[in-house]
């Protein structure tokens, strides 16, 4: 099910969204501020962001520079929300990376439709240094992993071994394979170290464990979605 982080102060229209989208079947969470909205999205890290222009607090424009300078947020989706008389700040928004706008008001269908092609697009993009699912984030450039935002006291070979996984989510990876790839050597003898290996990395990931799926009888696989 995909997250949606909706920041809308108007109560009426944050209701009117989270409702047809929850309707649709989206996981929906909604605030009604700008200040904490990009620490919230870092924290929950949802699938993509519905973020109003004019917010008390910290207003959008704000919220966004937010998001893209935070290299766990910096690809999360955006799409903006704004007043036509707030032609200025739909340009800011783009230039900072928004990746699609509406002008309110607008109907629940056509926001539901520009979320769904955001996400089909971003779904499809290159594989970035930083992979997410759920709370859990990867940061290659970093070589970080963090879950809700606290970081995992991951070894080199435990990190390893999640970023090979999860650049290939949904894919089974033989103990075999993992070995080759990760390890850099392979035999049956030391097929067990990928078991053990795998057990410390889900007890390290705490909340995000069911990220890596065991496949009984093939080997290993990282979960599309949390």
């Amino acid at each position: 099910m995909k997250h949606i982080l909706v920041v809308e102060d108007d109560e009426d229209i944050q209701g009117m969204i989270s409702y047809n989208l929850q309707k649709t079947g989206f996981r929906v969470t909604a605030l009604g501020r700008g200040n904490g909205a990009a620490t919230a999205a870092a924290r929950i890290m949802p699938d993509l962001v519905v973020l109003d222009i004019m917010l008390p607090g910290a207003d959008g424009i704000e919220v966004l520079k937010s998001l893209r300078a935070e290299p766990s947020t910096s690809a999360l989706p955006v799409i903006m929300l704004t007043a036509r008389s707030q032609e200025a700040d739909k340009v800011v928004g783009l230039e900072l990376g928004a990746d699609d706008y509406m002008v309110k008001p607008f109907s629940p269908r056509e926001l539901i439709a520009r979320i769904k092609a955001v996400l089909r697009r971003t779904a499809h993009a290159p594989a970035k240094d930083v992979l997410r699912s759920g709370e859990l984030v990867i940061d290659s450039k970093k070589h970080k992993v963090t879950v809700g935002g606290h970081e995992a006291p991951l070894t080199s070979t435990e990190f390893k071994l999640i970023e090979f996984l999860s650049r290939h989510p949904g894919e089974v990876f033989s103990r075999e394979r993992i070995l080759d790839a990760v390890f850099g050597y392979s035999s049956d003898v030391y097929e067990r170290t990928v078991d053990t290996h795998i057990k410390t990395l889900r007890r390290k990931l705490g909340e995000a464990r069911e990220a890596v799926e065991t496949v009984r009888g093939a080997g290993y696989r990282f979960r599309d979605h949390l």
